[in-house]
């Protein structure tokens, strides 16, 4: 099983509100490529709690997603002349206030890779959550452990970011979000490159994905680094687009797939992504059929 853990909320954009939050795009997306994923989330007992549940029920998809006393999250998306969104994301909303389960704690048992964020942690309740359900995960290093950093608002501190790459053993960042950890971090200088070999090896990583929006994405392992351009795409707009990234990177190397080929076909899926609006496309069947 592989698994997003976190927010699962309505985007609510300029053409109407679309599902969003990153473990449900991350899931929705690995689901695409034939393998058995589950979000784990909570809503609120309202409209738009039961909404989100039937459309993943009509989407097929796995999901433990508890009802809890807090409305169900929204974030108001603005987006800039050239397609990138701005959010704002409602607080104390049912998403920060995942119980930890029975339920959760077996499905922990028997999952290959997990991916989270540090938007989601926000709220004590749910970083507990978060942090109880990889500790339950089998202790194999073939897992994957994923934390997607996430930097929205003030909604993060040094110390939950530092908790969370210690944690996981694949870090997903982008270019400004590691010039914000670094300097949280106390690392001097402007390279990009120096900065995640640093990270690579401070926190033990198995890898490091560093995107750079229109210039290029890079996959750091030990002792290597892939780096591809970003295709020039007609853009709707980039919401979900780094997710997609994720789920398809993700999925190619528990597939087996070395990291060059997953790099590619994940730059291709997220351009792809970003011609779409909203971030739950359909993929054609020349991305997920691939072999």
């Amino acid at each position: 099983m592989i698994v997003g853990i976190g927010e699962a909320l309505w985007d609510v954009l300029p053409e109407g509100k679309k599902i969003g939050g990153a473990p449900a795009n991350f899931a929705y997306h690995v689901s695409q490529f034939g393998l058995q994923s589950c979000i784990v989330s909570a809503v609120g007992d309202d409209a738009l709690g039961k909404e989100i549940l039937d459309n993943f029920r009509e989407k097929n998809l796995n999901h433990i997603v508890e009802t809890v006393p807090y409305p169900t999250g929204t974030v108001q998306v603005e987006l800039d002349p050239n397609g990138v969104p701005q959010y704002d994301i409602k607080e104390n909303v049912a998403w920060d206030n995942i119980p930890f389960t029975p339920q959760l704690e077996e499905l922990a048992h028997r999952t290959r890779a997990i991916c989270y964020g540090s938007l989601a942690q926000r709220n004590v309740v749910t970083r507990q959550t978060i942090n109880r359900f990889i500790d339950a995960m089998p202790k194999d290093q073939e897992n994957l452990i994923v934390f997607d950093v996430n930097l929205r608002q003030r909604f993060y501190t040094k110390e939950i970011l530092d908790e969370s790459m210690k944690r996981c053993n694949v870090l997903k960042i982008n270019d400004e979000e590691l010039v914000t950890i670094s300097r949280m971090l106390g690392y001097p200088g402007t390279d990009l490159q120096s900065k995640c070999w640093i990270l690579l090896g401070r926190y033990d990583l198995k890898m490091l994905i560093l995107t750079c929006g229109v210039n290029g994405s890079y996959i750091f392992t030990s002792g290597n680094m892939s780096y591809l351009a970003t295709p020039q795409v007609e853009v709707a707009d980039t919401v979900g687009a780094g997710d997609s990234f994720t789920a398809t990177f993700t999925s190619s190397i528990i597939k087996g797939l070395p990291v060059a080929e997953a790099h590619r076909r994940a730059v291709e899926v997220s351009a792809f992504v970003c011609t779409q609006h909203g971030a739950m496309p359909v993929l054609p069947e020349k991305f997920t059929k691939a072999e």
